[in-house]
């Protein structure tokens, strides 16, 4: 399952980032801001037009990521969390 696939105030946790291509730019910059592996995370809204951004927040940060990026991040769902 991916980020951009979660339903809202789920908890989940990041398992990785996907790589489209050697030396990724943005799936390195995701990785910076605290999109690793363990981290806990969760979809808090969805932007009005095409539900673009989607406010996610992982461990105590919150950021706005297009669907694009977030389907970029592999992570497991919690069994039976809801926020």
């Amino acid at each position: 399952m991916t980020l951009s696939e979660l339903p809202l105030r789920r908890i989940a946790t990041v398992e990785s980032v996907q790589d489209l291509q050697p030396n990724d730019v943005i799936a390195r910059r995701l990785r910076e801001l605290g999109f690793v592996d363990g981290e806990q995370v969760q979809v808090l809204a969805f932007g009005p037009v095409g539900r673009e951004p989607l406010l996610v927040q992982v461990g105590f940060t919150r950021f706005a990521l297009r669907r694009s990026e977030a389907a970029r991040i592999r992570i497991r769902e919690a069994a039976g969390a809801a926020a």
